[in-house]
């Protein structure tokens, strides 16, 4: 299974994991699929670091800080021994704010990031660098939607 984030700078395709974060890859999916993100924002880009998105506050004509929404509900952390990913260059990882608060948003790493191991929820990863490039050239306020394809491979 990938997801297919469509950005004005070109394409993202992210090979999910559902088999080391299955409830995870289950909320986004289902988020994708509702179109939830469809012209959504990204709210954060920190070159060298990663872009942020997932926000409904970034939504044309929303009310609220850009960054400090979600989709109504928290999911819980899926770390340790069941997920041994790690955030290396075009990681897909839950963002929150503390354990077991996210929902909808989202980064992808520019760089390995090994601080955040076993604190965000590895879920997913670039297919190759032709998706890095992109995610490096994605500029914060770059609108955004994420497909999903079902029939393609998955770690």
């Amino acid at each position: 299974m990938q997801a297919i984030i469509t950005t004005p700078r070109g394409d993202i395709r992210l090979a999910l994991f559902p088999k080391t974060a299955p409830n995870t890859v289950a909320n986004f999916v289902k988020l994708a699929k509702a179109g939830f993100y469809d012209g959504l924002a990204f709210h954060r880009v920190i070159g060298g670091f990663v872009i942020q998105g997932g926000c409904p506050n970034t939504r044309e004509g929303a009310k609220g800080s850009p960054g400090t929404g979600g989709p109504g509900y928290k999911i819980n952390c899926e770390l340790g021994a069941a997920n041994t990913e790690r955030h290396s260059p075009g990681t897909l990882s839950m963002a929150h704010a503390g354990p077991n608060t996210g929902g909808s948003q989202f980064f992808v790493t520019h760089a390995a990031t090994p601080h955040l191991d076993n604190k965000h929820t590895v879920f997913g990863r670039i297919v190759d660098q032709s998706d890095l490039k992109v995610v490096l050239a994605v500029k914060q306020g770059d609108r955004f939607s994420v497909k999903i394809l079902e029939d393609a491979p998955a770690k």
